[in-house]
């Protein structure tokens, strides 16, 4: 038997294997009467046990997704596999393609960005409307894609949590992530898809 007490030789304290004491506090009651201060103790030391319970255990975000999988909170807890454009939705070229193709794949591909990938499949760089802006010249659309690309872009992969996108794309000030799986693109997420999915 655990008691939770602010009395620790009570009938119940003395009755208990475990007596967790809390202290004796006036209560926000004008009159001392109700019970606020104490309730919001037992709260406080209710929810330190849950959270030591949750760390002995090593519960994840992972299992508690599987225990709350709808709502906000559930959505905070997909997975970016759940979410991200795959296959021919991704605006992707390669090393070597010039800018004038590279344009029309953003344009049509709509995530304002393109992935740019090696003859091996390997992403290694990205070029975005910012990118655009920042080469604008009278030869940009004679340009190769590596001549523009930001290289090293920031990523995530498919089996991270929804919720670690939104906050990788909130500290960086973006509004896209290309997903990399063993370094090649295989897929993409922008914050209009967070926002679909009610997490944003």
């Amino acid at each position: 038997l655990i008691a939770v007490t602010t009395v620790s030789d009570s009938t119940l304290g003395r009755a208990a294997d475990v007596v967790l004491a809390i202290p004796q506090a006036r209560e926000a009651c004008p009159h001392n009467l109700a019970p606020t201060t104490s309730t919001l103790m037992q709260a406080a030391l209710g929810d330190a046990l849950a959270i030591a319970l949750l760390e002995s255990r090593g519960f994840t975000a992972i299992d508690f997704s599987r225990l709350h999988p709808g709502g906000r909170l559930g959505a905070m807890l997909k997975f970016v596999r759940d979410i991200m454009h795959t296959g021919g939705e991704i605006p992707l070229a390669m090393v070597g393609t010039r800018m004038s193709e590279a344009i029309a794949e953003m344009t049509a591909k709509t995530f304002g960005c393109i992935a740019i990938a090696d003859r091996r499949g390997l992403l290694v760089g990205i070029i975005t409307d910012g990118d655009l802006r920042r080469h604008m010249s009278a030869n940009l659309l004679d340009l190769n894609v590596e001549q523009v690309m930001t290289s090293q872009p920031m990523t995530v992969r498919p089996d991270q949590l929804v919720s670690e996108a939104l906050e990788l794309l909130n500290s960086t000030n973006k509004t896209q992530l290309i997903v990399v799986d063993g370094g090649r693109p295989v897929g993409i997420v922008h914050f209009h898809d967070l926002l679909r999915v009610g997490v944003a």
